[in-house]
């Protein structure tokens, strides 16, 4: 994947957001557009070697529109600045985790696993966790889990951020939710409101064809904190 023509271009996006500049270098948009999406075919290709239930998924399943959604947000900017690409059994909307691919300036990254889920489903989840304790802290304190996702900083009591360079779960509670008990050692799980586990690459991440190795390598590591949450929510889709 030609990493550095799509951040280029997507650096030219963000100083011309504006229509008139999409139209004039709609053409460099097509080429960038179809480099990315032929990282995203090689993406599919290597997540299947280890996770045979996507192997049904298209690069139209996985990608999103440039335009953006102004209709309830105050930066109108019309297009946006990132591509990226969620690579999901069950579509780009579905309840289970998946991988996901970000190409931004300065900002782009991996992460897996559930961005969303609805009080019901994160009760269930948590009732999972504390039913099979010793098996999800096998999947969340692995080495390889730690060495990809565990922050150095100290998270904040109701958000972490993409800004962090790595992390697990983008939004937590401030105490223990209703019903479970507090002084359960492992508390701090059961704070998580997702199972977004993501791990920043540099500008030059994508470049040439290593890139699949080190991706797959770190999709391997978060797999098993991921297919625990699937076997929950599955019930549910």
């Amino acid at each position: 994947m030609d990493q550095k023509k799509i951040l280029r271009f997507l650096r030219q996006m963000m100083a011309n957001n504006n229509r008139e500049w999409f139209q004039e270098n709609k053409k460099a948009y097509e080429a960038v557009r179809a480099e990315f999406e032929c990282g995203v075919q090689q993406a599919i290709e290597r997540i299947v070697s280890f996770d045979p239930e996507i192997a049904h998924v298209q690069v139209k399943d996985c990608t999103y529109r440039f335009y953006r959604d102004t209709r309830f947000s105050p930066d109108k900017s019309p297009y946006k600045t990132h591509l990226g690409a969620y690579i999901n059994a069950k579509g780009k909307k579905a309840l289970r985790g998946g991988y996901y691919i970000h190409l931004e300036p300065d900002h782009c990254l991996l992460a897996v696993g559930n961005y969303w889920l609805p009080t019901n489903i994160l009760t269930s989840c948590r009732n999972e966790m504390m039913a099979n304790t010793a098996e999800w802290l096998k999947c969340v304190e692995s080495p390889d889990f730690q060495k990809f996702f565990s922050s150095s900083e100290e998270p904040s009591p109701d958000v972490d951020s993409w800004d962090q360079p790595q992390g697990f779960g983008l939004t937590r509670l401030k105490t223990c939710p209703s019903g479970f008990p507090k002084d359960w050692p492992h508390v701090n799980y059961l704070r998580l409101k997702d199972y977004c586990a993501w791990h920043a690459v540099s500008n030059t991440f994508f470049e040439g064809d290593d890139w699949l190795d080190e991706m797959e390598r770190i999709f391997r590591a978060a797999k098993p904190m991921m297919d625990f949450m699937n076997s929950v929510i599955d019930d549910y889709e």
